[in-house]
């Protein structure tokens, strides 16, 4: 893979739109703190070879995930010199990790109001004041073009043509339908062509859409081929779906596609101005969209989605979107008629519709039915045929006309850039070290899909040697999970469906990754950890933790945090709780401090309910920030998907490898290391600094 040379690189940071300040943080030797005296100039002092000593403990301890045991040995080391703003820096770096980011920030102000830090200091406490401000953001806004993967190279060669409908993936590579050219193209974050897929020997024939089933697998429609293409997630090509006709399970000119929870696929069927139903293993089941009572019918049938028990529909013709229930029948219109010009493609996400509109980009509230617009192409030439967020926070957009697919990101993602953070630094093998490196958006959202090219290492300023990107957490197939069953007197009559959740929960693991058992009772208490397999038969009967009238939710969460710290990059909590809570639940953290805690340390949060009724306001507000979902024990389709979307959840930590050269003074030198991302027009950087094992 080719990387970026030092110039090169240089040069886009400076073409970008943030560019950043060096942190002074290069000490020669051992004498990494000197005090200030008034007759003599900076002399060495006991206290400062206290504050190294206390210094050096705490930077071990943070590298090794104990945060708590870090800041006090930082605290220790600014009781010798409380000035001292290397020290001040990595207080807050540990507050920040142990969930604490208020007392993180303070901790960063005392040190930029002393003059260090530069721009990568203020870039840090804006994005981290901005999240605690606006959390999880509700609704889109308006985008701008961040980049283009365009059909015709600088040779005026066609690449591709046509792009129609785009699909995104977990590692942040995306599929793109040409419907030009009768394939499907991946391509990565920087828009390399990763793989062409032409379908079987006899080729797709004028594929419109491209949609992710429950199973993994993909669904091409294929319009002139009046079918459904299933391919496996790779690409190969595995069946047909339904042939042309008029019937049940045919298709005249189908368009596009979604698929509601349990499976049942619906296709937009626009030559028979109908929406066609197939079940999960693609027989056809029924159809509707006609006229009846109330509804004239759909008169030109495109782009359509499924959100709950809902069924929406694009139709170009009116310009209007026609609810239906999961069964065909009508219920309302969304959309009154001539809103859009002509809609294409319609995409749910988040509680949003999407709609693509010639030249403009939609989203339309549920419920209300308000339209937003989000993107508009202006005056040139353009056809917008889908648009999709990807994992990364960018909207995916088609362009049919112009051959073009845009990467668009909120204007003020372009302006702050990314968020970078050297998480762990491993110098047990010096001089070969290996840095953990998280980069995520100013929401907090994971970046995924990076290339070695995407990075910039450099020590004390001058480039690394041997640099390596090893790996990236997005591609790990294993996770390590944290159940935390709720021991609150609600749960009383809850243990069957208690052993089910964690029996089902333990057989999908399928043997891979560790699993750990907590029970938040009156004091939190791991009663089992190890293997998955351990828990197939599962009984809540072996619980040692009691119900109690005053359960400690906090403090299992902050210790099943903590059992996952040093866990896989890939890790979760599940908490199995009947859904209600009691004032004591947040008694000792509150729900921020929870929340950034976990996410501050790649933890996703999940709430399987064991009984019905509405789950906590509060348990939703967690799940929802620290990308989790909420699951009923018992719904139709079960918890099979359950690990699954726990391993889908986007991780933006990658790991880098290189020699340094830096002299290490027997162990006792703070070595400085920097690495700098860049993605389009988006750049971050981050500054940290270790020791070397001591001789």
């Amino acid at each position: 893979m080719k990387k970026f040379s030092k110039s090169k690189f240089v040069s886009f940071i400076f073409a970008g739109v943030l560019s950043f300040g060096a942190v002074n943080n290069t000490f020669a030797a051992s004498k990494l703190f000197e005090d200030k005296n008034n007759d003599t100039g900076y002399t060495r002092s006991a206290e400062a070879g206290m504050a190294e000593e206390e210094f050096r403990k705490g930077v071990l301890s943070y590298n090794r995930g104990m945060f708590n045991d870090a800041i006090m040995q930082f605290e220790r080391a600014l009781s010798y010199l409380p000035d001292e703003n290397l020290i001040i820096d990595w207080l807050g770096k540990a507050y920040y990790r142990a969930g604490m980011e208020g007392s993180a920030i303070k901790q960063w102000q005392f040190a930029k109001d002393a003059g260090y830090g530069g721009l990568v200091l203020d870039n840090r406490i804006e994005i981290i004041r901005e999240r605690r401000v606006t959390g999880v953001d509700e609704s889109f806004d308006r985008y701008t073009e961040a980049g283009v993967f365009s059909g015709i190279s600088s040779e005026n060669k066609y690449l591709f043509t046509q792009p129609i409908s785009v699909l995104p993936n977990s590692d942040g590579t995306i599929w793109v339908i040409c419907y030009g050219s009768n394939e499907l193209i991946q391509f990565n974050v920087n828009g390399m062509i990763v793989q062409r897929v032409t379908g079987p020997l006899s080729g797709f024939d004028r594929p419109v859409d491209i949609i992710r089933l429950q199973d993994g697998d993909l669904l091409v429609v294929e319009s002139a081929g009046d079918r459904l293409a299933v391919l496996s997630s790779k690409g190969s090509f595995k069946k047909y779906i339904g042939k042309k006709g008029r019937g049940v399970g045919e298709l005249v000119g189908p368009q596009y596609a979604c698929q509601d929870e349990n499976g049942n696929i619906y296709v937009s069927d626009f030559g028979n101005r109908r929406i066609s139903v197939f079940d999960k293993d693609g027989n056809g089941t029924f159809t509707f969209g006609k006229k009846t009572d109330g509804f004239d019918g759909l008169k030109g049938p495109t782009g359509i989605a499924v959100a709950g028990d809902s069924v929406y529909v694009c139709d170009s013709v009116t310009g209007a979107v026609y609810e239906f229930d999961l069964s065909g029948n009508y219920k309302d219109i969304l959309v009154k008629e001539k809103t859009f010009e002509f809609p294409e493609s319609m995409k749910y996400y988040d509680g949003y519709l999407i709609v693509s509109d010639r030249k403009h980009v939609s989203t339309v509230e549920l419920g209300s039915g308000i339209v937003f617009e989000n993107a508009y192409m202006g005056n040139s030439p353009s056809r917008i045929t889908c648009a999709i967020p990807d994992k990364n926070g960018n909207l995916i957009v088609s362009d049919i006309l112009t051959n073009d697919v845009y990467i668009m990101a909120k204007m003020s993602e372009l302006l702050g850039g990314l968020f970078v953070q050297v998480e762990r630094v491993y110098a047990e093998n010096f001089p070969n070290v290996t840095l953990e490196v998280r980069v995520q958006n100013r929401k907090r959202q994971p970046v995924v899909g990076l290339r070695a090219e995407n990075f910039y290492l450099t020590e004390q300023k001058r480039p690394c040697s041997n640099f390596k990107l090893k790996g990236s957490a997005s591609e790990n197939d294993t996770e390590d999970i944290v159940l935390i069953i709720d021991r609150s007197m609600y749960m009383q009559g809850f243990e069957e469906p208690l052993n089910s959740a964690v029996q089902e929960i333990a057989k999908n693991m399928q043997g891979v990754g560790k699993i750990t058992v907590i029970s938040a009772g009156e004091i939190p208490v791991v009663e089992y950890k190890g293997s998955p397999d351990g828990l197939l038969k599962f009984s809540y009967k072996a619980l040692k933790s009691k119900l109690t009238d005053r359960p400690c939710f906090d403090l299992a969460v902050r210790l099943a945090t903590n059992e996952l710290i040093n866990a896989e990059p890939k890790r979760g909590i599940l908490y199995l709780t009947q859904g209600r809570l009691d004032d004591s639940t947040f008694e000792r953290y509150g729900i921020s401090d929870l929340s950034n805690y976990m996410n501050n340390n790649g933890v996703s949060f999940s709430v399987i309910q064991l009984g019905q009724g509405a789950v906590e306001e509060e348990l939703r507000y967690i799940a929802k920030n620290v990308n989790g979902k909420t699951y009923y024990v018992y719904r139709p389709q079960g918890l099979s998907c359950v690990i699954s979307d726990m391993l889908n959840v986007p991780n933006g930590l990658y790991t880098i490898t290189y020699t340094s050269v830096l002299p290490t003074d027997l162990g006792r030198a703070y070595l400085p290391v920097e690495i700098e991302t860049y993605l389009l027009n988006r750049s971050g950087r981050d500054e940290t600094g270790y020791f070397s094992p001591l001789q």
